[in-house]
């Protein structure tokens, strides 16, 4: 019985119907006035994270080559402050590639 009412349900499941997402247009973002770059080869995946504890993400961008991160606090309203790297004591925090 448990077995008949959990295929009826995987089947409705996977029945429903899918609607198209729409994204908004994409925008630039800008930091301190300046618009957030990525380095080349622009392999980088941006990412939202909490790194201060403030419960606001701030936005982190990864450096393929050199393996660094850039952080730029969020300040609402589409609005991010000057970006800083990430760092472990008095230097540049990195991620070592696989290349």
């Amino acid at each position: 019985m448990l077995h008949r009412l959990l295929t009826v349900l995987g089947l409705a499941a996977c029945a429903a119907p899918c609607w198209a997402v729409e994204f908004e247009v994409p925008v630039r973002l800008k930091a301190d006035g300046k618009f957030v770059k990525v380095d080349a080869p622009g392999y980088a995946c941006p990412a939202w994270a909490d790194l201060d504890g403030r419960g606001k993400p701030s936005l982190v961008v990864g450096q393929f080559a050199g393996g660094k991160m850039k952080a730029y606090k969020y300040l609402g309203d589409l609005k991010f402050a000057a970006g800083e790297w990430l760092t472990t004591g008095a230097k540049p925090a990195e991620v070592p590639g696989v290349w």
